[in-house]
């Protein structure tokens, strides 16, 4: 197994994995359980997309071009945005 992503979050993590299911590569979240081992404090580095060494190549591929991690889009003529000033 190795790795082909390091999520910071649970969310990211499990987004790759199934992107990665559906282009038909096995893959493996390592970490999941450590994440409440640490109490309040967030632990940073411990979950981890893996797959078959032989898929590596193909899996980094696909994350590549998974939009994770950038900035949240913006709209510029979106009349409801889904929020209301307080």
């Amino acid at each position: 197994m190795q790795v082909a992503y390091r999520a910071d979050n649970l969310f990211d993590a499990h987004l790759v994995k199934h992107a990665l299911e559906d282009a038909g590569i096995p893959a493996f979240v390592f970490g999941e359980s450590l994440l409440g081992g640490g109490g309040e404090l967030p632990l940073f580095g411990v979950l981890r997309v893996c797959v078959p060494d032989l898929s590596l190549p193909l899996a980094q591929d696909l994350i590549a071009g998974l939009a994770l991690g950038g900035p949240a889009p913006i709209s510029d003529g979106d009349e409801d945005p889904g929020f209301l000033p307080a």
